[in-house]
């Protein structure tokens, strides 16, 4: 277990490193100058940028400049917001983008494992039908695309009642989190569900299921002990990723709902061609989906008995 889990250390490591290296040459391959938006910029405090960043040096230096300084945990100082470090920017405003994150994945989760199992039971009949167009239409549909539609039926629904029911936009309270966590949890609970209606067929037509129903035992603990149990461990094998992908795809959803997360400074780093901002928060996101993906390979293990991690 401590051989793999080392193993998988520094294949996150160098995944890390690639994800960084990459960033780098992308963008530096991005035509345009990063400080041409600062106005009324003299030569000499235009010189004293260059040096400052080390954008005076040849590509070489600044890569190994820029890699010395993510190994020391620092990304530099944003070219477009004023005396602020994109280490401030990830502090302060990544907790909002986690907070909305496992908000979606918890309401993903229990979704799909709920809408998947019961697909399975009613299989071909009425429920399984009406959740599986649910599922198709939640996949099919861009994010974007629900969150206009939910804010439209929530406007009306207010304006029907003459007051707020729930906030159309903004952050803060837990009324302000719940439309936003559905609507960025809607993709993956309707993967989640396929996951699961696909893996609880497969169980309950297993050998041991029959042996279990031979020997008398309830239907609740077959289902609960055996069914859900073996059942389930595909969509742990995906939740990890998806917890990184839902934290860092909720970008739109941020936007439109004027919530206050990392994802807002990352689209207007690349709309201002801001490079410190833009390969800081990527490298931060790359690292934070690889150790998601570690974390659930180690659970992994636990949570199936069967399953030598070697």
């Amino acid at each position: 277990m401590l051989k793999y889990t080392i193993k998988r250390i520094i294949q996150g490591i160098v995944t890390v490193w690639f994800i960084a290296t990459v960033t780098f040459i992308a963008m530096h391959s991005v035509p345009g100058d990063p400080l041409t938006g600062e106005r009324g910029m003299s030569e000499e405090i235009r010189q004293n940028l260059e040096q400052k960043y080390g954008l005076d040096k040849p590509i070489l230096e600044q890569y190994i400049i820029y890699m010395g300084n993510m190994i020391k945990g620092d990304f530099g100082i944003s070219f477009t917001q004023q005396n602020r470090s994109v280490n401030d920017i990830i502090r302060e405003h990544f907790p909002v983008s986690a907070t909305l994150g496992i908000l979606s994945i918890v309401f993903a989760a229990l979704g799909g494992v709920l809408w998947g199992a019961l697909t399975a039971i009613y299989r071909n009949r009425l429920p399984d039908v009406v959740v599986m167009f649910l599922v198709i239409f939640g996949i099919s549909v861009p994010s974007f695309v629900i969150a206009a539609m939910s804010q439209l039926i929530l406007v009306n629904i207010n304006t029907s009642f003459g007051f707020s029911i729930l906030p159309v936009a903004g952050w803060g309270t837990i009324s302000h989190m719940l439309v936003p966590s559905l609507v960025l949890g809607l993709g993956t609970m309707a993967f989640l569900t396929r996951l699961m209606r696909s893996s609880m067929l497969e169980v309950v037509n297993a050998d041991y299921i029959r042996t279990a129903y031979s020997k008398g035992l309830p239907a609740q603990r077959i289902f609960l002990k055996h069914q859900l149990r073996n059942a389930i461990l595909p969509v742990i094998t995906v939740i990890g990723p998806a917890i990184a992908s839902i934290t860092t795809g909720g970008f739109v959803v941020e936007l439109v709902f004027a919530i206050p997360g990392l994802g807002r400074f990352f689209v207007q780093a690349v709309q201002q061609l801001d490079y410190t901002v833009i390969m800081g928060t990527t490298v931060f996101y790359g690292a934070f989906l690889v150790f998601m993906v570690i974390i659930v390979d180690l659970i992994y293990g636990l949570v199936d008995p069967r399953v030598r991690l070697e």
